[in-house]
């Protein structure tokens, strides 16, 4: 597994360790980490707090994103798919989707690479906190 998806995963991990939801994101700039985050919705009640917002929002203002890429632990939802699209992110590297599917047609449908690598590491973590919170994962994906 490469180091971005490892950072990814490690932010996953600190978000559950606050009591939050297990989902890391990171922002990679010529083969760089410039930022990080995770989802905070339940640490901050902050009900758009994901991990790819969290990590955008730890970025700053950087110019143009159109040089970066993102990888997150989880398949984005529409709302970070929308600013993935809006802020003309070429590539989002993916965790898992299995256990939600997310945006993916959506960022594709806007040109954005999208791969997602299947990891038994990020699907195990998101079975195990959705098997123990389903309705805090009802919450976060509005259902």
């Amino acid at each position: 597994m490469d180091e971005f998806m490892q950072a990814a995963i490690e932010e996953a991990k600190i978000g559950l360790s606050e009591g939050g939801i297990p989902i890391g994101s990171v922002l990679v700039r010529n083969g760089e980490i410039i930022a990080r985050g995770h989802n905070k919705r339940v640490q901050e009640q902050n009900p758009i707090l994901h991990g790819e917002m969290d990590c955008l929002n730890n970025a700053g203002r950087i110019g143009s994103y159109q040089d970066t890429v993102i990888y997150s632990t989880l398949m984005p939802c529409y709302m970070c798919a929308g600013t993935i699209v809006q802020f003309k992110i070429p590539k989002v590297i993916v965790g898992e989707n299995r256990t939600f599917n997310g945006a993916e047609q959506f960022m594709k449908q806007y040109g954005v690479e999208v791969i997602t690598l299947d990891l038994p590491e990020c699907y195990e973590m998101m079975q195990d906190f959705i098997t123990k919170n389903p309705e805090l994962w009802s919450e976060d994906i509005c259902e």
